[in-house]
């Protein structure tokens, strides 16, 4: 049964108010070898049945022309492969249910391309692939199966069926209703995740001052009201790191204790940049929800379509504009507080102030337009999009006229009173690789 208890034992299910929201908590796990072991035997198990039920699926839609992606189908498809083996039998059972789901959703994802790419849409279709030993690296409980105990002060052990107890480092409560908990290996250190649900209706916030977001390379993010954001770039900070494990990975013998070892390296050199980026994105948005912002705009990215451009898809996958966004969204609703996503198109080649379409290479920096408006080219798109989002809207204060400039003498934009980097420290791009978009 799932529980959280405090030291007087008491069964928590919301330990303060929170808005009705769905959330990801994620603990440290501290299993000896022993729990190691069996953590590493059921995620290999949970792999292997993950391929037995994609093969039986490719089987039977190579047979019947028409394989149904119900969770029926995907059921008998299981107590087949645990007729053939009975190995499968120790993975707990509501795992062995989890694993179904994530193949019924893969085929759910193909299926949803294959109309895309029929509709006209450049799309990847990309049948579900069989994973290769670690590129399965979880398993999901859902509900059952596990609890959360306190021993003593400041020590908490996780409980779960077939694999035993452990020490969880639960550095913050607990909020809302445990629904699952997924228990992940990643560059050899355990985590767990729990999936919870707060019941709370937020309150909405009346929306006197919103603000349009533009995302970028060279800034990351400019906000209309002039405010800047910069991100250092963490994965060129680690590249020399990063390369250095990568070469040694290349020498060693593959299946060999020495190339595992050296993965495990390289695996934590990424882990520490993404940990790195995550903070970052964290303490970004928490700034902004925090700085007097009712609502926010931000332009619908096609990030994968931006990928393909060779000379800066280095640039915008480091850029984490999705997490930014996704992030944003979430702490927007709990503080009741809306996103608006508004198209992109001609947001940086659009005059804020009369609405004329300017033509501007990606090295031109300054907006600059018939009409006499001058300003910075990505504050210029910030308030377009915030002018797109509030279209209609009484009391929009989204106008060109908003930012001061300095003389077209200058050459560049004016300089803006209320730029602001939040608890980071910016670090030069090369003009030449990574420009706003």
């Amino acid at each position: 049964m799932t529980a959280y208890n405090d030291e007087n034992n008491n069964n928590l299910k919301v330990t303060e108010e929170d808005v009705e929201t769905t959330k990801a908590y994620r603990y440290r796990l501290y299993p000896d070898a022993k729990r190691q072991k069996k953590i590493d035997e059921q995620i290999e198990l949970a792999r292997l049945i993950y391929n037995k039920l994609l093969e039986k699926a490719k089987d039977e839609h190579r047979k019947t022309k028409s394989f149904e992606i119900k969770k029926s189908a995907f059921n008998r498809l299981l107590k087949e492969a645990l007729a053939e083996s009975k190995d499968f039998r120790r993975l707990y059972s509501q795992t062995r249910q989890n694993i179904f789901v994530r193949l019924q959703k893969a085929h759910q994802n193909f299926f949803r391309r294959v109309k895309e790419r029929k509709a006209g849409k450049k799309v990847k279709v990309g049948f579900p692939r069989f994973r290769a030993r670690g590129r399965y690296a979880s398993i999901t409980y859902p509900q059952f199966g596990f609890s959360v105990d306190k021993e003593r002060r400041n020590v908490h052990m996780l409980r779960v069926s077939r694999i035993g107890g452990m020490r969880i480092e639960l550095h913050r409560p607990i909020v809302g209703d445990i629904k699952t908990l997924t228990i992940k290996r990643e560059a050899g250190q355990y985590y767990a995740i729990f999936s919870t649900v707060n019941g709370i209706e937020p309150q909405k916030v009346r929306d006197a001052n919103p603000v349009g977001i533009d995302m970028g390379l060279e800034t990351f993010a400019a906000l209309s009201d002039g405010r800047k954001i910069t991100k250092p770039d963490f994965a060129r900070q680690a590249e020399k790191r990063i390369a250095k494990w990568q070469r040694i990975v290349a020498r060693r013998q593959k299946g060999s204790k020495r190339r595992e070892k050296a993965r495990l390296k390289l695996e934590r050199e990424w882990q520490a940049v993404n940990n790195q980026t995550k903070d970052f994105v964290f303490k970004a948005v928490d700034d902004l929800i925090g700085s007097g912002y009712t609502s926010f705009a931000v332009e619908g990215l096609h990030v994968t379509n931006m990928l393909r451009n060779r000379r800066l898809a280095r640039s915008i996958q480091g850029a984490s504009w999705s997490r930014f966004i996704s992030t944003l969204s979430c702490r927007a609703e709990e503080a009741g507080m809306t996103v608006t996503v508004v198209d992109a198109r001609n947001t940086s080649q659009e005059c804020s102030r009369c609405g004329a379409i300017n033509s501007l290479s990606l090295s031109d920096r300054t907006f600059s337009c018939s009409c006499g408006y001058m300003a910075d080219r990505d504050v210029n798109a910030a308030i377009n999009i915030l002018n797109r989002a509030t279209a209609g809207q009484a009391g929009s204060h989204a106008r060109g006229d908003l930012v001061s400039t300095h003389s077209a003498r200058d050459g560049q934009a004016g300089s803006l009173k209320r730029e602001h980097t939040p608890q980071v420290v910016s670090t030069k791009t090369n003009a030449e690789e990574a420009h706003s978009l």
